[in-house]
């Protein structure tokens, strides 16, 4: 399958989200156990990181009225996920007490405009629930996640290092 790359002129596809479920832990876990989309995550997790995962945004969903949601291509295939949570509040840095937004696909979809087709979609939805605003802590050497944030209109907030030493990019959007 070739990616041909997202232009001005070519619409975005269409996407949904949905409430994670039990059985999207087992297709996040398929969908994301390709080295290249992990590079900047800290490697491929384990079956039981997604069924953690896929549980707490259920509460998120439940508690705040939005979460990380499985994001579904228009054949209602799972192709990973986009949606926001609040920081966890046990990191010892990063924006505790920030809602983030975040997004994260299959390889065989990368070039094709769903990261920021899903991107969008998250923040209708955040905006929709009365969020004033977001931010995306993004891996400065992720170039396409660098650009689906600046396709959003983020603006860059601050430059860091992480304390595992990778550069890092703050992004705030108020919506």
């Amino acid at each position: 399958m070739t990616n041909s790359p997202v232009s001005p002129t070519r619409p975005l596809p269409a996407v949904s989200l949905r409430v994670p479920t039990d059985e999207d832990a087992h297709a996040w876990h398929r969908v994301f156990a390709d080295g290249d989309v992990m590079e900047f995550l800290g490697g491929r997790a384990e079956l039981s990181v997604y069924e953690e995962l896929t549980a707490r945004q259920r509460l998120h969903d439940a508690r705040h009225g939005f979460c990380l949601w499985t994001l579904l291509d228009d054949g209602g295939r799972v192709i990973g996920f986009t949606g926001a949570q609040p920081w966890p509040e046990e990191k010892e840095w990063g924006p505790v007490g920030e809602i983030e937004i975040g997004w994260r696909l299959g390889r065989e979809y990368w070039g094709r405009g769903y990261a920021t087709a899903a991107a969008e979609a998250t923040v209708a939805r955040v905006r929709a629930a009365g969020l004033p605003r977001v931010c995306a802590m993004v891996d400065a050497r992720n170039a396409r996640s660098v650009a689906v944030a600046e396709r959003l209109g983020m603006r860059l907030a601050a430059e860091f290092t992480t304390p595992s030493g990778n550069p890092a990019r703050r992004y705030e959007l108020d919506l």
